[in-house]
């Protein structure tokens, strides 16, 4: 006499055997995610020491004698040299911080200029109407494809006609025409992400564009303006060519295009001191990225560019 089991016993047996293995799958799911989790860190942390070895080797030899600067490897010295930050600062014809001068006022006029001009031509393209916008808004764009070694021979000689070389001008005077298109852009793209209504209601009591501009738009394009200001400092601030180019007397020559001087062809180059100036010369770099790095995520986060 054969026997038959009923639906309702298989089922509370399926069940009774998933709850009895349940247990094990969430630990087994659990173990699977932590190693997951853990490879993908270890992995992300050799990348990271990897990127950052070039930089922790630069910090290491400027504390290096320079005879034994490239003969070992190791981020630590075997022999300390203190003295090459002494001897960097004054091995050229003017103290090391002359040239730190010479290239924060070149990055502060131009920080200046970029925040002022970029923002209102930013919003005349955002807000303004007028005959041939999207014209000129497509060939600023266009500007931000040309090389800067297109554009460097006719401004040298047009900045040569004018008696600029070997003053600041040169450097300066582009970042009040508001021609970094990129900040433009930047800045146009936040501006059309406000609102109309309050534009509007700003119209309804009264304001032209200038207040509108003033008291409603730069208030509330804080992160856009903090990311022109971090990436005109860093790329002010490092700019070798345009500073070569046009700065030729020692006097005038920023950070970037002293630590040049430290080499020489024709004899022994100071490995040690130009490495201990570079260390002082990122160091401005290392603490504006650090402070404003919030405000650098949440500008480009906000303006669409991801």
């Amino acid at each position: 006499m054969s026997t038959t089991t009923s639906p309702s016993s298989d089922l509370g047996t399926r069940i009774t055997t998933l709850a009895a293995q349940a247990p094990h799958r969430a630990r087994a799911g659990a173990w699977r995610g932590t190693t997951r989790s853990v490879v993908r860190h270890v992995l992300m942390i050799a990348a990271a020491l990897i990127m950052v070895y070039p930089l922790l080797w630069l910090l290491g030899s400027s504390f290096k004698p320079t005879e034994i600067i490239f003969r070992e490897l190791s981020v630590i010295p075997t022999e300390w040299d203190f003295s090459n930050y002494t001897t960097g600062w004054q091995a050229l014809t003017e103290p090391f911080g002359h040239y730190m001068l010479n290239s924060m006022v070149i990055v502060a006029d131009s920080l200046l200029g970029n925040l002022v001009t970029c923002s209102m031509a930013a919003y005349a393209f955002a807000r303004l109407k007028f005959r041939g916008r999207n014209v000129w808004f497509a060939i600023m764009l266009v500007t931000i494809m040309l090389p800067i070694h297109v554009l460097i021979v006719p401004q040298y000689v047009m900045f040569q006609q004018v008696g600029w070389i070997n003053t600041f001008w040169p450097l300066i005077v582009p970042k009040l025409l508001a021609t970094d298109a990129f900040f433009v852009f930047l800045m146009v793209q936040f501006f059309r992400g406000i609102p109309n209504e309050l534009e509007e209601a700003a119209r309804l009591d009264g304001c032209g564009h200038p207040r509108i501009f003033l008291r409603i738009m730069l208030p509330l394009a804080t992160p856009a303006l903090a990311t022109t200001a971090i990436f005109t400092f860093i790329w002010t601030w490092n700019d070798f060519f345009a500073q070569l180019i046009f700065l030729t007397k020692d006097s005038m020559k920023t950070a970037p295009v002293a630590l040049r001087l430290f080499l020489d062809s024709s004899s022994g180059s100071s490995w040690g001191p130009m490495f201990a100036m570079s260390i002082v010369t990122i160091i401005p770099i290392f603490l504006v990225f650090l402070v404003g790095q919030k405000y650098l995520v949440k500008g480009i986060a906000t303006t669409g560019i991801k």
